[in-house]
């Protein structure tokens, strides 16, 4: 079935920070919403890329070598392998375009490791 999604509906939906929820599939990926504040942990992903679009806020990116700033309407793809740490001082709405495969700390396991759920 076709539909419209509407983003702002689907983030009024839920307020817990660090776990995806899935509003889509395209081909192998899932499209991911996730509300995040505070720091993530440092993790990589051994072989899937991820995509992060800022929908509200700003969202730091993490990478050993330097950070990203990533604003309302800016995306950044991290390649597989590389190894970053998203932070945000304030809550920010982001939408993931990650592979079905994908766990949400890559190769960390622990605490934060959620599977992400359709709303």
């Amino acid at each position: 079935m076709i539909k419209v999604v509407s983003l702002p509906k689907k983030f009024d939906l839920f307020s817990d920070r660090w776990s995806p929820k899935i509003v889509g599939e395209i081909n192998d990926s899932y499209v991911k919403l996730v509300k995040v504040q505070g720091e993530f942990v440092w993790h990589h992903h051994d072989l899937e890329d991820e995509l992060f679009l800022v929908v509200k806020g700003t969202l730091r990116i993490k990478l050993r070598e330097r950070d990203l700033t990533i604003r309302e309407g800016e995306f950044v793809i991290i390649p597989k392998g590389v190894e970053h740490m998203p932070v945000a001082e304030e809550v920010v709405h982001i939408l993931l375009l990650e592979p079905k495969s994908i766990l949400n700390k890559g190769n960390v396991t622990g605490e934060k490791t959620v599977a992400a759920e359709w709303i």
